[in-house]
């Protein structure tokens, strides 16, 4: 199957080699298929929860990418588990490891990276984290830099009339994780910005008339924080 928009963008911002990426809910495995044939990985780890989803993709892996006996021949496993309870730590290397988390929203995706960093604790230096949030950037980001973590690189995109932030992380690095992103605003094309900003604003607007008090200061934030960047793109 060819790969989405969504999937090919995730797909170029792995543009170094790992000794081990974990496709974490992982789905079909499409995008740690195209991570295999791109040969930048020693091992490549499928991850998923769901039973039936693992066993047909197991299928699928042992048929289009058998491993040999030789070293030529792509390596990869497939873990049917909680992503929360990876153990990186069973996996040493003296090079990073790349977990991508695709396709679950923001507050969940902080909660599996939070889980992965604490179970890896010795090896959090050499973690890089690939994320593609599909909600709750904002809560995201101020997690992330809560964390520790840092910016390598991310990207806007957009699919099926759905933006998407990209966003590549780990703890080393300079750059700090911006509440709502710095090259998100000069490297994606004018119209999908402004389209983005208003469609976040107005679902922060709807959430903090609700009921979420505890997170009223924050949304207050994010809606600050998204109007400035609106006005200054249209000023």
């Amino acid at each position: 199957m060819k790969l989405s928009q969504r999937l090919t963008y995730l797909q170029s911002m792995v543009d170094d080699h790992y000794a081990h990426i974990w496709d974490c809910c992982c789905d079909h495995g499409l995008l740690g298929a195209a991570l295999l044939k791109k040969q930048v990985a020693g091992t490549l780890h499928f991850v998923d929860i769901v039973p039936g989803i693992m066993q047909t993709l197991q299928g699928k892996l042992e048929r289009f990418f058998p491993q040999d006996q030789d070293d030529t021949s792509p390596k990869w496993r497939v873990h049917c588990m909680d992503v929360a309870k990876l153990r990186l730590a069973d996996y040493p290397s003296e090079t990073p490891q790349l977990v991508i988390i695709a396709g679950v929203g923001g507050e969940l995706t902080s909660e599996l990276v939070s889980a992965i960093q604490a179970s890896a604790d010795t090896l959090s230096q050499c973690i890089e984290f690939l994320l593609c949030p599909v909600h709750h950037t904002y809560q995201l980001r101020d997690r992330l830099n809560a964390m520790g973590l840092h910016l390598i690189d991310e990207k806007l995109i957009s699919e099926n009339k759905r933006c998407y932030e990209l966003l590549h992380v780990a703890r080393r690095g300079e750059r700090p994780i911006s509440a709502i992103g710095d090259s998100l605003w000069t490297l994606a094309p004018l119209e999908l910005q402004l389209s983005y900003l208003r469609r976040l604003l107005k679902h922060y607007t709807q959430v903090l008339r609700g009921n979420q008090l505890e997170q009223k200061q924050l949304l207050e934030r994010a809606i600050s924080d998204y109007q400035a960047q609106l006005d200054m793109l249209t000023a």
